[in-house]
């Protein structure tokens, strides 16, 4: 490393092709863009993106017709001031907590974008992510990184790794381009984890016996019209033995079945997904993904750091493994060792961070399957099986029937993947059961009212001011937002 700095190497095999499952994101996204100093509208423009303002999950509480919640992407109102989920308890009404909380179930109702074509770049009237092509993202945040950020950027298929005698990694040998050399190794060889697996030995904690799905079937969707709508939320139908995921980009839908092999098979799998999609699948390819639920038992070892797929996967459910790239990306920057001497200190702090943000992760996606009441499939009575259900999410059940996490309660790090919101919306969203009596919204009644009232009015201003999803993405590509 270079005294007060240094510099990056991406090696890329111009062979392999980038796997793009997962095609939603996290509101990380935008700070860590923003932070980048890559352009939103060259995003927009360039990258087929559009807006995500949240999950919606169909059918996985009951499987009716009706059955559906919104993890959005806002807050509660207030959220840092009061704890809604007690008064939402003592409702009379009907009103789904979501409704109750933010205006953003309503927003993806409408089929509303997040912001104005007079917001500034990266800034929205609400909180949002992106939907994007991840074959036309990477190659735009290569050309950003080398263009604008110093980054050399090497084509090459790696041939061998040289080890120095204390298991450091020396360099790379590649066919196009010699051999490479570094000080720290990040390991983005994706499932084939060339150099944390293959050559550093570190092993794989399967995740198999608590989040089933093992396969997807991918496919991309062309509209019927070029007006039709577009959803500005992720949608995930319930299956059988699994859930298909659909997210809405400006110029296809991109719809995939990640399914349980132990409880289909692939061409029950694939009919499944056509019969989703409706007769135009007859003439789409299908690609199929294996997916290996689990993640290193260790991520950083010696000089060599796993990030992404190489550290990891589980279903992209909640757009978990694009957050984590960021997080990890970010610690690592913020962390970054000055010399070798300090590296180990440095590697032992980023492994139990990244440990703990995987262990979560895990418990988080389990949620969603743990509350369901669907008996109609063994996929879903196993779901419920004690045995599959981790330690830490069984005991914060078993408090949040008595206790509704809020802000810091039951979440104890700074930077939590899901805060304890996200577990409120799947919580009340899918019917769990906390006890509430009128003594527990005594003193925060007033404080809940004022709440309310000035949810129901953004709701309101919003509804009526925001425009709809498509048609904020064509003013954007034609005019672009203003640069921040």
């Amino acid at each position: 490393m270079k005294a007060g700095g240094f510099s990056i190497t991406l090696v890329e095999s111009p062979d392999i092709k980038i796997i793009g499952v997962g095609e939603g994101t996290w509101p990380t996204m935008r700070s860590s863009l923003e932070r980048m100093g890559v352009s939103e509208t060259d995003l927009f423009k360039h990258c087929d993106a559009a807006f995500k303002q949240g999950g919606k999950f169909a059918g996985w509480t009951t499987g009716a017709a009706d059955d559906a919640y919104y993890h959005p992407l806002m807050l509660p109102h207030g959220f840092a001031q009061v704890n809604l989920v007690p008064h939402w308890l003592q409702r009379t009404n009907t009103q789904s907590f979501c409704d109750f909380v933010t205006p953003q179930g309503r927003l993806c109702d409408d089929g509303l974008a997040p912001k104005l074509i007079t917001s500034p770049e990266y800034k929205g009237l609400a909180n949002y992510a992106y939907h994007l092509d991840a074959g036309k993202f990477a190659p735009f945040l290569a050309q950003h990184c080398t263009q604008k950020l110093g980054v050399r950027h090497v084509l090459a298929n790696i041939v061998s790794v040289d080890q120095a005698e204390s298991g450091d990694i020396r360099g790379v040998l590649t066919k196009e381009a010699g051999e490479i050399r570094g000080d720290l190794f990040i390991d983005c060889s994706g499932f084939n984890a060339l150099l944390i697996g293959k050559t550093l030995g570190v092993g794989f904690k399967d995740c198999g016996d608590i989040l089933f799905c093992d396969t997807a079937l991918a496919s991309q969707v062309p509209y019927l019209t070029p007006d039709d709508p577009m959803p500005s939320q992720t949608i995930a139908t319930a299956q059988d033995a699994g859930w298909i995921w659909d997210i809405c980009l400006p110029t296809r839908r991109g719809v995939g079945y990640v399914y349980s092999s132990r409880h289909t098979n692939e061409e029950a799998a694939r009919e499944t997904l056509q019969k989703y999609i409706g007769p135009q699948s007859r003439d789409l390819p299908i690609r199929k993904i294996p997916i290996r639920s689990g993640h290193r038992q260790t991520f950083w070892k010696n000089n060599c750091v796993a990030i992404g797929l190489a550290g990891g996967f589980l279903e992209p459910l909640e757009s978990s493994a694009i957050v984590l790239v960021e997080l990890s990306a970010k610690l690592l920057a913020e962390q970054m060792p000055a010399n070798r001497h300090v590296m180990d200190i440095v590697a032992k702090r980023f492994n139990d961070v990244t440990m703990y943000r995987w262990g979560r992760i895990i418990d988080f996606l389990k949620l969603h399957y743990v509350l369901t009441r669907r008996t109609d499939s063994a996929f879903w009575r196993d779901n419920v099986d004690p045995a599959t259900i981790p330690d830490r999410l069984k005991e914060l059940l078993e408090l949040w029937k008595f206790h509704p996490p809020w802000f810091f309660d039951e979440f104890d790090r700074l930077e939590e993947v899901f805060p304890a919101a996200s577990y409120q919306y799947v919580l009340y969203g899918m019917g769990f059961a906390s006890e509430s009596s009128p003594e527990d919204v005594v003193d925060t009644g007033l404080q809940a009212a004022r709440m309310r009232q000035e949810t129901e009015r953004q709701t309101q201003d919003l509804r009526g001011r925001l425009p709809a999803n498509r048609d904020l993405l064509n003013k954007i590509r034609e005019y672009g937002l203003q640069p921040v």
